[in-house]
This record gives C-alpha cells, sequence and structure tokens, in this order.
C-alpha cells in the first residue's frame, strides 16, 4: 500500500512533535507500507526571516518570494527542516531520504505570477525516484521547492506539491496532517465526510479560507487526479497514524461522491 502524508511545518517546529511522528510513519512503514513524506516549514521560514529584518508579506495567502525569501526557503524548508525531520526518522529506525521537489525533476514548476516573484504553479511530477526509493526500503522525505528545466527554483505550496506528488505516485491513501482538527462547516462543526461539492461550496461561501482553503483546494485535485482516500487530519492526536491506518474517524475525509443507500 502506498500512503502520502503532508506534514505542516506547524507540526515540525518542535523536537518532540517531530520524534512522535517520525516514530509512528516508521512503525507503519516497518508493516511494509511504502511511505512518501512531504512537508512544508512557512511558519520557520517567517522567524528566519524576522530574524534578520526582512518582513513576510502575503497575497492571497501565497509568500511573496524574493531572491532573499528563495534563499531562506532553500536555506530552511529544503535545509534545516528537512534535515531535521530526516534526522528524527534515522533515529526512529527509518532509512529517510531528503529531497526536494528539484531532485531528477520530481516537482517541475513554472512562475506563477511575477508580483509573487519566485512562486511556482506546478506543472508536473515524475515520481519515478519515489518508486525507485520506496521499493528498496527508504522513506522519502519531500521538501515543497520545485525546479524547471532552466534551473530556476521556486517557492510552491507545500500542500499542491503533496497533492501532485501523490496522484503520480499512484498513492492509495494522501494524509494532511495540519495543526487543526479536519474540515469545518459553516456551523464550525467538524465535517467527518465530505465530497468535492462539498469542499467547492465552502470554498465558494468562503467557510473555507486560508490555509484550509489550500488543503481543500488540494485534496479536490488529488481527487480528481485518481487519489481515493483523502484525509484531512489533526497531526497532534496521539497515535494519529495508526488510528487512520485502521480506519477509526479522526478528522475529515473526502470523497469522490456521497455514498447512497437502497
Amino acid at each position: 500500500m502506498k500512503i502520502l502524508v503532508k506534514i505542516g511545518g506547524a507540526l515540525l517546529d518542535t523536537e518532540a512533535s517531530r520524534k512522535r511522528l517520525a516514530g509512528e510513519l516508521a512503525e507503519a512503514a516497518g508493516l511494509g507500507l511504502q511511505i512518501v513524506v512531504v512537508h512544508g516549514g512557512g511558519k520557520q521560514m517567517t522567524r528566519y526571516l524576522a530574524e534578520r529584518g526582512v518582513e513576510s508579506r502575503f497575497v492571497n495567502g501565497l509568500r511573496v518570494t524574493t531572491p532573499e525569501a528563495l534563499d531562506a526557503v532553500v536555506k530552511v524548508i529544503a535545509g534545516t527542516v528537512n534535515h531535521e525531520l530526516v534526522a528524527a526518522f534515522i533515529a526512529a529506525g527509518a532509512a529517510a531520504v531528503g529531497l526536494s521537489g528539484v531532485d531528477a525533476g520530481l516537482a517541475e514548476a513554472r512562475q506563477m505570477d511575477p508580483e509573487l516573484g519566485a512562486v511556482g504553479c506546478l506543472v508536473r511530477s515524475n515520481s519515478e525516484l519515489l518508486e525507485v526509493l520506496t521499493s528498496l526500503g527508504y522513506l522519502p522525505v519531500v521538501a515543497c521547492v520545485a525546479g524547471d528545466r532552466q534551473g530556476r527554483i521556486y517557492n510552491v505550496n507545500a500542500d499542491q506539491m503533496a497533492s501532485a506528488c501523490a496522484a503520480a505516485y499512484g498513492a492509495d491513501q494522501l494524509v494532511f496532517l495540519t495543526d487543526v482538527e479536519g474540515v469545518r462547516g459553516a456551523d464550525s462543526r467538524i465535517v467527518p465526510t465530505l465530497t468535492a461539492a462539498d469542499g467547492e461550496r465552502l470554498i465558494l461561501e468562503r467557510v473555507a479560507t486560508g490555509g484550509m482553503h489550500a488543503k481543500l483546494a488540494a485534496a479536490m485535485e488529488a481527487l480528481k487526479n485518481g487519489v481515493r482516500q483523502i484525509v484531512i487530519a489533526p497531526g497532534s492526536e496521539p497515535k494519529i497514524i495508526s488510528r487512520l491506518l485502521s480506519g477509526e474517524a479522526v478528522g475529515s475525509r473526502l470523497v469522490a461522491e456521497a455514498a447512497t443507500g437502497d
């Protein structure tokens, strides 16, 4: 079984959280599951830039990526955050390999909008490297940095990266581990199961905004591209990985269409 897990940067900000999640995923990999991890690092990026007197600017939730900010993306997300997570996996007994979308053309992008600078829009994902690594028992850990065929580097949204990689890899399940309990409806309650149409409605009615808008959009794209099981779940919950794999109703599940009775 192939599983792609996207871990939000907020869940990687402390050693204890990294250690717990790496241990749970390493345990699942030890059961024979082929696991790929994609991670963000926006919180760490903002802190790194602020420490150097650089203000982070956002347009429609996307970080304006100047040359200075792109340098920080490579150093922080593909550097520190990626290596700290890989180290946690190694300590947990998993043969983790740190990557970014630049490696072997894993994730190709183009500039999204000149106003945003080096923010990339993914155009394709090549899963061959992921296939080779997981077939040999390695656990790829992919930072949300992409490139193009002219050698340019782009900052890309980690949810979009996870969606594209999951579809190309042929993942049986895509799990978004986040710092919230799941998708909330108009009544502020967690929606346990929702269809793509439900997700679109939450976005159009501006119930889902900001980070949840991005996650829902990425989840719906993955669903459209053949990923059958998608979950948005709270990564801070204990034993979250084993609970999700056992089918426990935690967080919100996105399905192709609503179930119908006889």
